[in-house]
C-alpha cells in the first residue's frame, strides 16, 4: 500500500517519468478532432439507412442522450443508456456483442464517441446514425 502512495506522490511532484503507467498523457485535441478520430474507427449510416433496418429482428436502437432528452421523444423501442453511463450499463442491457446496434444522440457527436467506445469494448455490429435524433425527426420517421 505504501508503494502506491509513493508513486502517486511522485507523480504529483512531477516525477511521474519514473513510472510510465502514471505519466501516459493523451494528445491535446479539440472535441471536433476527438469526434473525427472516433468516426475513423466506426461505421456511420444515414437516418434513411437506419430506418431501413428499423424494426428488424436482432437490431437494437441505442439512444445515448440524457434521460430527460429521451423522455421528450425517442425512436420507438430504443434503449436509453446515457453516454456517461455507457461503459458500466451496456453489458447489463446488451449482452450479445454480435448484435446490430444503431447508436444515436441528438446530432451525432455523442453517438460517434459512444460508438467508438462500444467498438473498443468488443461490440461488433455498431452503426453510428449520422445526424442523430434531429435527422430522424426531420425525415418524418416514427417517434415516441
Amino acid at each position: 500500500m505504501k508503494r502506491s502512495y509513493l508513486k502517486l506522490w511522485l507523480m504529483v511532484l512531477g516525477a511521474s517519468s519514473l513510472f510510465p503507467a502514471f505519466s501516459a498523457a493523451g494528445k491535446d485535441m479539440t472535441v471536433a478532432e476527438l469526434v473525427e478520430e472516433a468516426k475513423a474507427g466506426i461505421k456511420t449510416i444515414s437516418a434513411a439507412e437506419a430506418y431501413a433496418i428499423f424494426g428488424k429482428s436482432g437490431v437494437i436502437f441505442l439512444d445515448v442522450r440524457e434521460p430527460d432528452e429521451f423522455n421528450a421523444g425517442h425512436i420507438p423501442g430504443a434503449i436509453n443508456i446515457p453516454r456517461g453511463l455507457l461503459e458500466s450499463r451496456v453489458g447489463e442491457q446488451i449482452t450479445d456483442k454480435n448484435t446490430t446496434i444503431v447508436v444515436y444522440c441528438r446530432s451525432g457527436v455523442r453517438s460517434a464517441l459512444a460508438s467508438a467506445t462500444l467498438v473498443k469494448m468488443g461490440y461488433k455490429g455498431i452503426l453510428n446514425m449520422d445526424g442523430g435524433w434531429k435527422a430522424w425527426q426531420k425525415a418524418g420517421y416514427p417517434v415516441e
